[in-house]
């Protein structure tokens, strides 16, 4: 933290907001690794595997956040900050088991370190600790972390199966990150605003901004894997595109009918194989004007997200999210 306030994923925010949010998430981070306990040993050590990688905590602020619109000091909120956490932990074992990946937060992923098996199970415990959690917050904090668990398997197995004939598949990329990425964030605003006493429209309100900023950041990331500089991402350049995840801009230019498009379908046909083909792929689509459709596509999401908190009362609370609306956009320009 800075004198100027809490860095919340690049942007600046009222000093007094982030020292609250900070003690927040320390309180978060203590109670997440109470909660990944277990009595057998190793059950702990497999739990602690993406805890200790660290990560952004994003949900768990976008909790704290919420709760500011009432009474961020309520009991139930860090508990459901820790909960949504939890899911969220839960959800990464099991992606990386579904996509054969090697690395995780710079480190192995589980299933590389132990076994497929010992991730899934993992993943299995976490949901389990996150459900247990909220039974201690009632019935509707329960109910609402229930019906996002199914709602991100859906949106899992949506994306396992692909289009179904005749469908999209730009919309079907949509309905995919809406369910898979958006539905946990915008649980992370309904239910810090629910646990704080914020009245129904509010809770409504930020889920609602916490769905549309969820679909706005997942396609900023579409972007960002043609996109990015290495060095300032983090990211590998083209790791969808070569382990064949679709993206917006992919399937943008993919409905186009040039000489472009035609050559990017060939490449990823034949599965980047050939020296070069990743670089060349990269370059087609850089210099494509479905860049552009996409970046006005996250433009899209992200003012949508904004117009949201428009009816909520103005404070710093509002100014943050409406802040993280407008990063998303700025991350992709």
């Amino acid at each position: 933290m800075s004198a100027t306030g809490l860095d919340l994923t690049g942007i600046r925010t009222d000093p007094d907001l982030g020292y609250a949010v900070r003690l927040g998430l320390d309180k978060v981070e203590r109670m997440l690794r109470t909660a990944i306990h277990s009595d057998v040993p190793f059950v702990t050590e497999t739990s602690r595997h993406l805890v200790d990688a660290g990560g952004k905590r994003f949900r768990p602020m976008l909790v704290l956040l919420a709760a500011h619109f009432a009474d961020p000091d309520a009991v139930g909120v860090v508990p459901a900050a820790v909960a949504i956490e939890l899911t969220h932990l839960s959800t990464l074992y099991h992606d990386d088991v579904m996509d054969e990946a090697p690395l995780r937060r710079g480190s192995a992923s589980a299933n590389v370190r132990w076994t497929n098996t010992i991730a899934i199970l993992t993943g299995d415990f976490l949901f389990a600790r996150a459900s247990d959690i909220t039974a201690d917050l009632g019935p509707a904090a329960t109910r609402i972390l229930a019906r996002t668990i199914a709602t991100l398997c859906e949106g899992q197995i949506r994306e396992t199966v692909g289009p179904t004939a005749g469908q999209d598949p730009v919309d079907h990329h949509l309905r995919v990150i809406t369910e898979k990425t958006a539905s946990l964030i915008a649980a992370s605003g309904r239910l810090g605003a629910m646990l704080a006493g914020s009245d129904a429209f509010t809770a409504d309100t930020l889920a609602a901004f916490g769905e549309r900023f969820g679909v706005a950041f997942q396609l900023s990331d579409d972007l960002i894997d043609v996109a990015s500089d290495e060095s300032a991402s983090g990211k590998t350049p083209g790791t969808d595109l070569r382990e064949g995840i679709p993206t917006l801009p992919v399937l943008y230019a993919l409905q186009e009918g040039d000489a472009a498009a035609a050559r990017l379908r060939d490449l990823i046909g034949d599965g980047f194989t050939a020296e070069g083909a990743l670089a060349e792929a990269l370059d087609l689509l850089r210099g494509h004007p479905a860049m552009r459709r996409a970046r006005a596509e996250v433009i899209r999401w992200a003012s949508d997200a904004r117009d949201c908190l428009a009816s909520l009362e103005k404070g710093p609370a509002r100014a943050a999210l409406e802040a993280l609306a407008d990063y998303v956009v700025d991350r992709t320009g």
